[in-house]
């Protein structure tokens, strides 16, 4: 209990603080870009759906410090786009805390695509008819009536993008770096606190990654059981 006490007094929050706020912002950002995707992608002929899942779908299956090293590629400002958004923008990815919204957000962005379209495919046909039936723009079925039958898919998508975007490590340090107050997610400052020798706060940070973690597979689990009681297909 002395050694927890003394770890709580001297800890620095900020790598939990940069983790929810990264989270939150990527997933806000994978929500409604995953929808979008999910939306478009769906519209097109096999082939170039094929084609377009497989590249949105890329960054799920790809090692994050791959994903990391083609932001880098991408933002670096030694790479002319890179170059070209700092000086007319004035925005500026590596080794900053947008960075870390850049990496969780391409890592979880899969995550709320594929749970979309899978969630958007099991809207029933007729409900889509019906709307078009009434009158109604096709753009207020897909908000007014595919979107709120499909709701327990798009929040079990959100959830585990919450999840993915808060753990991310790989691409996070290939891209922000691991800097303390400013780009230390909590993920980071676990192998940083086990590469100094540190294993009661590497441990620490452990406990509140495997709490979250827990709380978002019963969060997940409750979507779940509300998600079987609506049967569905829209195509």
């Amino acid at each position: 209990m002395n050694a927890l006490g003394e770890i709580l007094r001297t800890m620095d929050w900020s790598p939990l603080y940069l983790s929810l706020k990264t989270g939150i912002v990527a997933t806000v950002l994978t929500f409604f870009l995953g929808i979008g995707a999910a939306r478009q992608i769906m519209k097109l002929n096999n082939t170039a759906k094929a084609i377009a899942d497989g590249i949105l779908t890329l960054p799920l299956v790809l090692p994050p410090t791959v994903a990391g090293f083609f932001l880098l590629l991408i933002f670096s400002l030694r790479r002319p786009f890179g170059r070209y958004l700092l000086e007319n923008f004035d925005i500026k990815l590596v080794q900053t805390w947008p960075g870390c919204v850049m990496a969780a957000f391409v890592i979880a962005f899969p995550l709320m695509y594929r749970n979309a379209r899978a969630a958007f495919e099991q809207v029933d046909v007729t409900m889509i008819q019906a709307g078009r039936t009434l009158g109604l723009s096709e753009r207020k079925i897909f908000w007014k009536i595919v979107v709120p039958i499909a709701a327990p898919g798009l929040a079990s998508g959100t959830v585990l993008s919450f999840a993915r975007a808060i753990g991310e490590y790989g691409a996070t340090t290939m891209l922000a770096g691991n800097i303390l107050g400013k780009t230390r997610t909590v993920s980071v400052a676990i192998a940083t606190e086990v590469t100094a020798g540190n294993w009661d706060t590497a441990g620490f940070w452990v406990l509140v990654i495997v709490l979250l973690s827990f709380f978002i597979v019963a969060a997940m689990n409750v979507i779940s059981g509300k998600s079987r009681k609506n049967g569905s297909g829209w195509v």
